[in-house]
């Protein structure tokens, strides 16, 4: 899957369309999902054209990457999200029901979250 450059996120980047910014630097853009799917749910997208995290991984700059996960870690803490916990999630591809082909993390918080996973063994930690 290539990158697509008319993406949701590639045109909230650009400005072309507006989003309830949380936290921004040269790496990364965190806002408020339009969706929530719990009080706190905040997307966190790299400024960088990529498809998932695996092209991400392969792809990004070492700087680009340690600024990424530093900017997941500064918006849950600018949400306060630090001190009763929050989850990060990361889909990749169809099977994990990615709908934006740009890779980014979502970060719940704000209540105490139920399972990860339905059905079966849930992991643990």
């Amino acid at each position: 899957m290539g990158y697509d450059d008319n993406n949701i996120f590639a045109k909230i980047l650009r400005g072309e369309i507006p989003c309830k910014k949380v936290y921004e630097d040269e790496h990364a853009l965190a806002f408020h999902d339009i969706n929530p799917q719990a009080p706190t749910h905040v997307l966190v997208i790299p400024k960088g054209k990529y498809v998932s995290m695996v092209d991400f991984a392969a792809q990004a700059t070492p700087a680009e990457q340690a600024g990424f996960l530093r900017a997941v870690g500064k918006t849950a803490s600018a949400l306060g999200l630090d001190a009763g916990g929050y989850r990060i999630l990361a889909n990749h591809g169809a099977n994990a029901h990615q709908e934006v082909p740009h890779f980014h993390v979502h970060i719940f918080g704000g209540k105490r979250l139920g399972p990860m996973l339905s059905g079966g063994a849930q992991p643990r930690g």
